[in-house]
């Protein structure tokens, strides 16, 4: 008896060793992470940092980029079941959120019409992220011949990247016509932000040589799942220049250059001269970012961020962001914390020269955790046109001073303190 007893502690044993393992490769980061702050030896506007950005981090920046700026559902929907709809060779789709809901079942019917009509349709979701979808959506697209794929679902081959999810956001149709942005598919993202049912996001539309690069992005991940290398001139036609802006499509995977991302922002804040505008849904800044942000309004330059308000999906995300605002708040950055309903926006204009967007927050999940793609555009213009729209729902928050900002109540301080512990993870 004493001797099977041994055997059972040996096993109990045993199993609370790899599930420690497990979740030591999840919650613990295999890269060395950034540490040092970095040194700052051109502004924005100088030739070498498209440059640099493009050789240290890759890919190059590329010319004859047309973007257009699509605010709420009712604005962004419409032109991207148009896009599936008039695809005439392949549609490649990645997203985090794709729920049940009416718009759901739009986007599955679409996809599988146009599978049925004999166009290439790859699809991948998010394990977690899809994760309230009906299954009889997925047996919409599957049955139409939709090559449909999960990522990173529980299995023994994958346990220590549970953690890592994909978080892009992609629509390429004909490898033509590309969509990125902040919005997933579900009925919050539906609407024109009219009240805190109806989330506040904006979505790109973009053509041009870039959207190359986009579906490159795509690939990297249907690769990583499926094994299948998509190529040829139905993903990767011939691309004109079609519009005035420089883009670049920057993505970041932990499976490969986790840090890129933050990098690709570290590097913009620190060549900040004049101006950061940065619309945030999920702003947990790590120590290294908030020196970026306060060395930059130490230099003069003008820090703006909007940020959710009481509406907000985290409360625990508000609660560690708040945590970390004091220095900021002292050194002068304007803080406002948007109010009519959730702000989902994810959106960085620095210097009215440079705009980046896509699916990246400002926290540890996108910069470490998650897989990410990020539009950076290097155009005046176009930079005017956002900055309009960031003040705009400047206007509809609510700016918290430092003062306000000591004020807390004890319990508030309290909770937020709980939720910086898991800062990591956020």
């Amino acid at each position: 008896m004493l001797h099977k007893s041994r055997w059972v502690l040996a096993g109990i044993v045993a199993l609370l060793c790899a599930v420690a393992g497990v979740l030591f490769a999840n919650f613990v980061g295999g890269e060395t992470k950034i540490e040092r702050r970095i040194e700052r030896l051109y502004s924005l506007d100088d030739p070498r940092f498209v440059q640099e950005l493009g050789v240290l981090l890759g890919p190059p920046f590329l010319p004859g980029t047309q973007v257009q700026a699509l605010l709420n559902g009712d604005e962004i929907f419409p032109p991207m079941l148009t896009a599936i709809r008039g695809a005439k060779v392949s549609i490649t789709f990645e997203t985090y959120i794709y729920w049940s809901g009416d718009i759901g079942r739009r986007f599955a019917e679409a996809l599988a019409e146009r599978a049925r009509a004999g166009v290439k349709v790859h699809v991948l979701l998010d394990w977690v992220g899809s994760a309230k979808m009906d299954e009889d959506l997925m047996a919409t697209m599957e049955q139409a011949g939709v090559q449909v794929q999960r990522f990173h679902p529980p299995h023994w081959s994958n346990l220590g990247r549970l953690n890592n999810r994909t978080h892009r956001k992609l629509l390429i149709a004909d490898g033509r016509l590309g969509f990125t942005g902040g919005v997933g598919v579900a009925p919050q993202w539906t609407g024109r932000a009219q009240d805190p049912e109806h989330w506040r996001d904006t979505h790109f539309q973009v053509e041009g040589p870039v959207v190359a690069q986009m579906q490159s992005v795509f690939i990297d991940n249907w690769i990583k799942v499926t094994g299948n290398v998509l190529h040829g001139p139905d993903y990767f036609p011939a691309l004109a220049p079609v519009g005035p802006s420089l883009a670049q499509m920057f993505s970041s995977s932990p499976s490969g250059g986790s840090e890129s991302m933050q990098l690709m922002y570290l590097l913009a804040i620190t060549a900040a001269t004049r101006t950061i505008d940065l619309s945030a849904a999920y702003f947990v800044p790590d120590d290294l970012t908030l020196q970026a942000l306060t060395g930059a309004l130490k230099r003069g330059v003008k820090l703006r961020i909007v940020v959710p308000g009481e509406h907000i999906d985290s409360d625990t995300v508000r609660n560690a962001s708040r945590a970390t605002w004091g220095p900021l708040l002292q050194a002068g950055a304007t803080i406002a914390e948007y109010v009519p309903t959730m702000y989902h926006c994810k959106l960085l204009i620095v210097d009215g020269l440079l705009t980046s967007v896509g699916s990246t927050n400002f926290d540890n999940r996108s910069f470490r955790l998650n897989d990410e793609a990020t539009l950076n555009i290097v155009d005046q213009d176009f930079a005017r046109i956002q900055t309009a729209t960031f003040e705009a729902d400047l206007a509809l928050a609510k700016p918290v001073t430092y003062a306000q900002w000591q004020a807390r109540p004890v319990r508030e301080k309290f909770t937020e303190w709980l939720a910086s512990l898991i800062d990591t993870q956020l």
